[in-house]
């Protein structure tokens, strides 16, 4: 465990009716939250980001990671015990772990070399999430094969320098197998990566890669202004 991390990606709805409240009331409960969410960037890394405006049923991401589970025990807990709790739906939450992958051995992104099992965010001002699972038939191919699809798949990836994957792993720790966050300044870029992506073979294999969201970088108490 001390070499990798668990990190949790928890996207957060907020009722309208908490609309309704009192101003006075309002900045109170978002002063809670915010103080909740930020006790805890000290012990862990932390980032917020908003949905507003990119994704329906969803409002703010937490995007944790840490060495310890009880830490993200408690940080969830810390939110729950707050004013603005009882108007908070979790539609969406997805646990994984770092660990370093067995297909890319050659292919490291500059600066990324030896920190395949830290979250090392460069707080790029997007970044899209998506769990992902892959079809049982790929894990039936030898690994020879697997590495040569993957290899393409990997070139494709170089192209396109100002998107940063941040795969994480999820076998047996939740219902999908991976989950990738990429970092970008550009979302035209990721745009064409993706679709780049489709036409690999590799691509065959996958079997669900949604829902998809599209956040943006934004301290925890901007992010609950647009809110409301």
């Amino acid at each position: 465990m001390s070499q990798r991390q668990l990190v949790s990606y928890c996207f957060y709805k907020i009722d309208p009716s908490w609309r309704l409240r009192t101003e006075e009331q309002r900045c109170a409960d978002k002063r809670e939250f915010a103080e909740a969410v930020q006790n805890f960037a000290d012990e862990m890394l932390v980032r917020t980001y908003t949905t507003v405006g990119t994704r329906g049923d969803a409002d703010l991401l937490i995007w944790r990671a840490t060495d310890d589970v009880a830490l993200l025990t408690k940080a969830t807990a810390a939110i729950n015990h707050t004013s603005i709790a009882p108007y908070l739906k979790t539609p969406y939450h997805y646990l994984a772990m770092t660990r370093r992958s067995i297909y890319v051995t050659r292919h490291v992104h500059a600066g990324q070399e030896g920190t395949r099992t830290r979250i090392r965010p460069k707080d790029a001002p997007f970044l899209i999430v998506y769990p992902f699972v892959k079809t049982r038939p790929w894990y039936a191919l030898d690994k020879e094969e697997r590495q040569k699809m993957m290899d393409v798949h990997i070139e494709v990836g170089h192209k396109y320098p100002s998107v940063k994957i941040n795969t994480t792993y999820s076998f047996g720790l939740d219902d999908q197998e991976f989950v990738v966050a990429f970092e970008t300044d550009n979302l035209a870029d990721f745009l064409d990566l993706v679709m780049e992506l489709r036409e690999t073979a590799a691509s065959m294999y996958t079997l669900r890669d949604t829902p998809t969201f599209t956040c943006q970088r934004m301290e925890i108490s901007e992010a609950l202004d647009l809110i409301g």
